[in-house]
């Protein structure tokens, strides 16, 4: 393994350590790149898009799945000063184009597939600038920069190499400052902490537009020189036969996808692998386990988000369901009196008694940890630089051990399937129906690990919840992510308020599927509603009491 550990390291260190490299660097499908190979086209990719600047900030909107064009891209940002923006490809509508303006790309990179996407919008520059690498054009056009000198400017560990967007509690995506040291450093230490070298092999399936994808398998296969397996998209019946076909050792993932693998069928010799490493955050404990078991490797499963700011680790003697212990400096405040929560007290059954008292913010008091700053957005980051502290926006509680357990996320956001989002824009969408009087839009614990979406719904004087209808309306919605569809709708004549006439989502939050009211649900996520039973309700509250024992469950 090659490359600096200090705190100043920069990508394109990392990238031109390996520019005479012959070994494997890159594999897709039936296609393979060595490591020279690699560095090589990302500085075509440099050189070509240098002769279609304009004034301005060069950034490069990049709307692809997991293709080898994808880190060719990267790797020109990391050579050069433009910046690539990862377009996330479940947005819709006038949030994609709101994406693409207010990071003031210069030009869109996309293909085929996802060209329909950006049909209608209004983008700050003509249909010339989107470029799709599916056309005829697109080889060509490369081919007359194919032997680009490589940039061997040392870059600044400061420079901007790309934004990840992610929500927040304004309703509208934000976008994350990724400099050449945010992403280098990360894929430095973990290559370290977990020995990868140049004969390992990492997995990534986790959209590269994602801080995961980008921070814990990109960032620590480039430091390694290992060879990175692209999948263009995460498939749980794929992951085994790409395991042994490919000979992965290390493997990152950001959500459900241990649970998701855990679900195909298993089989006596699931375990006849070369998988020895799996590091990720969200995944489940009871997953966790069964997955190192079943497939005889090592899951690492730690928390962390897109913005850097808080970091609480495993450690060997964490307790099942904790997230483990703090760095320095971060502590679970009270967000009104800026206080330390005191600790979670528990009966014994394993229900929080306290969680009222218990339950606070995750602050880094010690500053903004990795936290970079959002792109344009001096209003966000002032609010999540409080005080000068990095107020996470995660809930958390502490056992009398000092262990800090995840409790969820402020009510305005939201995380499906490792995808974060804001209620705002969903509430906007629900209210287009003409039969919604008010929406309110607020997570529920998922059974497994993340959240659900759950809605409430107050109807116009006579109307009645139809739910094929209902369903029949969200698919019609442009604009709805794929994330976003209600899991839950919770149908009422009045929904709680306060004084001000604002929807006291922290009690729907915490009634979840209880109440009088008519609930409607989607057993499966691709399933249509129907009427939400006790014997549902019981078996959803069996489940994550069985899954999170010590989670909300049991605070009423």
């Amino acid at each position: 393994m090659t490359g600096p550990a200090s705190e100043d390291v920069t990508v394109a260190s990392l990238l031109l350590a390996r520019r005479q490299d012959p070994r494997p660097g890159l594999r897709f499908e039936e296609r393979a790149w060595n490591w020279s190979e690699h560095v090589q086209a990302s500085a075509s990719r440099a050189a070509w898009l240098e002769t279609l600047r304009r004034p301005g900030p060069f950034h490069v909107g990049v709307l692809l799945d997991n293709v080898p064009e994808f880190s060719f891209l990267l790797g020109a940002a990391a050579l050069s000063d433009l910046v690539v923006v990862g377009l996330n490809p479940t947005f819709r509508g006038a949030e994609l184009a709101a994406s693409v303006s207010h990071t003031d790309c210069q030009l869109i990179v996309t293909e085929a597939r996802h060209r329909p996407l950006l049909e209608g919008l209004e983008l700050p520059f003509g249909a010339d600038r989107i470029i799709d690498i599916d056309s005829e054009e697109f080889g060509p056009t490369l081919a007359a920069f194919a032997d680009a000198p490589i940039p061997d400017q040392e870059r600044d560990p400061d420079e901007l190499m790309m934004l990840i967007f992610t929500s927040g509690t304004s309703g509208a995506p934000k976008a994350v400052r990724c400099t050449q040291r945010k992403i280098g450093f990360p894929g430095v230490n973990l290559s370290e902490r977990f020995g990868l070298a140049a004969d390992d092999v990492c997995y990534l399936a986790m959209p590269l537009f994602h801080s995961n994808a980008m921070m814990a398998g990109w960032g620590p296969a480039l430091a390694a020189g290992a060879t990175m397996v692209l999948r263009r998209r995460f498939s749980a019946s794929g992951f085994l036969p790409d395991v042994r076909r490919y000979g992965v050792t290390y493997f990152n993932y950001v959500g459900k996808p241990l649970s998701y693998i855990l679900a195909t069928e298993a089989r006596p010799d699931d375990g006849d692998n070369p998988l020895r490493i799996a590091f990720g955050n969200e995944g489940a404990d009871r997953d966790v386990k069964r997955f190192a078991d079943r497939f005889g490797c090592t899951v690492v499963d730690g928390f962390g988000s897109t913005e850097g700011g808080v970091i609480v680790s495993r450690t060997p003697d964490t307790p099942e369901g904790a997230l483990g212990r703090p760095a320095p400096g971060v502590q679970i405040l009270d967000p009104d009196t800026m206080s330390p929560c005191p600790p979670a007290r528990f009966s014994p059954s394993g229900e929080l008694l306290n969680a009222e008292e218990a339950i606070g913010e995750l602050v880094n008091t010690a500053g903004a940890g990795s936290f970079e700053g959002y792109y344009r957005d001096d209003e966000a980051d002032a609010e999540r630089m409080r005080r000068g502290w990095y107020w996470s926006g995660d809930l958390a509680f502490a056992d009398e051990e000092g262990f800090y357990y995840f409790a969820g996320r402020t009510i305005e956001r939201l995380r499906v399937d490792g995808e974060n989002f804001t209620a705002a824009p969903v509430e906007r969408i629900l209210m287009r129906h003409p039969d919604v009087v008010l929406a309110a839009v607020y997570a529920v614990p998922a059974t497994d690990v993340g959240d659900e979406v759950m809605a409430a719904l107050a109807l116009v004087p006579g109307a009645r919840f139809d739910p094929a209808g209902f369903g029949e309306f969200l698919a019609a919605q442009a604009d709805l992510g794929a994330k976003w569809a209600p899991r839950f709708v919770r149908v009422s004549e009045a929904l709680p308020q306060t004084e001000t006439n604002k929807v006291l989502k922290r009690q729907l939050a915490a009634e979840r599927w209880t109440g009088d009211d008519p609930i409607w649900w989607r057993p499966g996520r691709q399933d249509g509603y129907r009427r939400l039973t006790t014997a549902d309700a019981e078996a959803l509250d069996a489940a994550l009491a069985r899954n999170h024992p010590r989670s909300l469950a049991g605070a009423r």
